[in-house]
């Protein structure tokens, strides 16, 4: 099991080298990261707008445990979420967990 999924995020979390930002994004399949590493986002795809909702809602829910938030953009049928740590400038831990979280949600494979 992806020690990710039962992670806390903690709110003094340094930077990830690089080495370490790309050890961990190995481990998470479908989140790439934005050209300067400072973003990893991924898009879900889903059969209609309640499914997408259900979605959205969902990673509300990790967001609020974690007290670690994402930007969304949300369509009728998709939903692209983008995790980064603003405090730090860049990628955390935090955003891996959230990330890992986010892809074990049964809504994340709806569509």
């Amino acid at each position: 099991m992806n020690e990710l999924l039962l992670a806390q995020c903690d709110p003094k979390a340094p930077l990830m080298d690089a080495d370490t930002r790309n050890r961990v994004l190995a481990t998470l399949p479908g989140w790439l990261p934005d050209a300067d590493a400072k973003v990893i986002g991924r898009s879900f795809r889903f059969e209609n707008f309640y499914q997408t909702m259900a979605f959205v809602d969902a990673v509300a829910e990790i967001a609020h445990a974690q007290d670690h938030h994402p930007e969304m953009l949300v369509g009728y049928n998709a939903c692209t979420v983008s995790w980064t740590t603003h405090s730090r400038g860049g990628l955390t831990l935090n955003d891996a967990i959230c990330a890992a979280q986010v892809s074990a949600l049964p809504e994340a494979t709806a569509a």
